[in-house]
């Protein structure tokens, strides 16, 4: 006697994970078009342009960093919206 296969939970591919597997997705997109606004990786190409197109300068802190952008953002009102 063979027993029957268990009926599928939603799990395994079905349409549940499948649901699941969408809205992570689409969060994941949200959170990184946020972060891309906010500049969340700004630094780090920063420092990637300073490493590669003027090595002869010292990188600055993140704090350093944020805090020159911020003072340069308020000497140049218009390049910001508002």
């Amino acid at each position: 006697m063979t027993s029957a296969p268990l009926p599928d939970a939603g799990f395994g591919g079905g349409p549940t994970l499948r649901a699941a597997r969408a809205v992570l997705r689409a969060a994941r997109a949200l959170a990184g078009y946020f972060n891309a606004i906010l500049g969340g990786r700004d630094y780090a190409r920063y420092v990637e342009h300073l490493r590669r197109n003027h090595p002869e300068h010292p990188v600055p802190s993140e704090r350093e960093y944020w805090r020159d952008r911020y003072a340069a953002a308020g000497r140049n009102p218009a390049t910001r919206c508002c």
